[in-house]
Order: structure tokens, then C-alpha cells, then sequence
């Protein structure tokens, strides 16, 4: 063994350290988490994260999935706009504190439209 070699022992405690992630890696996590939570394609999203009060700030930029405006039924069942938002901001505050470890301090919500999701047939 070289001399000033040391031995871990593993049965010793771990030491509490620091893992640092990269911005864009952790506005690629906040894109799809965004469209996943959302329901649309990740292409329309647009996202901006920024350090805030000791967190990450999100603001959310995509249209909004609405259902067919001829299924009266499904409107009718549906929440309204301002209700959809404010429970995606709270899963995505959710999610994102225990994916990136930090907490979420802000999220802004922007509906820039609405989509019609596209029906798929069951096989």
C-alpha cells in the first residue's frame, strides 16, 4: 500500500455532502414535469427557472388541454380554468421539491391557449 493511502471502512457513517445540478438539467426536469403534469407535448411548453428566496421560481408557459367543445358532458363535468391551473401549480411545486431536493418558491402558470387533445382508439 502507497504510504498516506487510507482505508475506507464500510461499515463507517456516511458523510452528509453536496450534489450540485446543473441549471439545465434542471430545466430540462421542470420541462417534462411541466408537460407531463399538464398533458401536452413537451414542444409546447416553454419554461423559465430562476433562483428565489432560497429556491427555484418557475414560470410555465403552454396551452391548456380542454375537452371537445361538443361534449357538453365533459364540460360541463370539468373544473374551471382557474381550478385546473392552481392544481397544476401545486403538483408541480409538489413534485419538483422532491425531484430537485430544493424548494419550489414560486410557480407562475401562463395559458398561452387551449388544445384539444386527440382521441386514441383502443385496440
Amino acid at each position: 500500500m502507497a504510504a498516506g493511502a487510507r482505508i475506507l471502512d464500510p461499515a463507517a457513517p456516511a458523510v452528509a455532502g453536496r450534489t450540485e445540478v446543473r441549471d439545465r438539467v434542471i430545466e430540462k426536469v421542470v420541462h417534462e414535469a411541466a408537460a407531463t403534469t399538464i398533458g401536452v407535448d413537451r414542444g409546447a411548453v416553454k419554461v423559465d427557472v430562476t433562483d428565489w428566496r432560497g429556491g427555484y421560481a418557475l414560470r410555465v408557459q403552454s396551452p391548456l388541454p380542454i375537452p371537445d367543445l361538443e361534449d357538453t358532458e365533459a364540460i360541463r363535468a370539468g373544473a374551471t380554468v382557474l381550478d385546473r391551473v392552481a392544481e397544476i401549480q401545486q403538483r408541480l411545486q409538489t413534485q419538483l421539491a422532491q425531484v430537485t431536493g430544493r424548494d419550489i418558491t414560486r410557480v407562475a402558470v401562463v395559458v398561452t391557449g387551449a388544445t384539444i387533445p386527440k382521441r386514441r382508439r383502443v385496440r
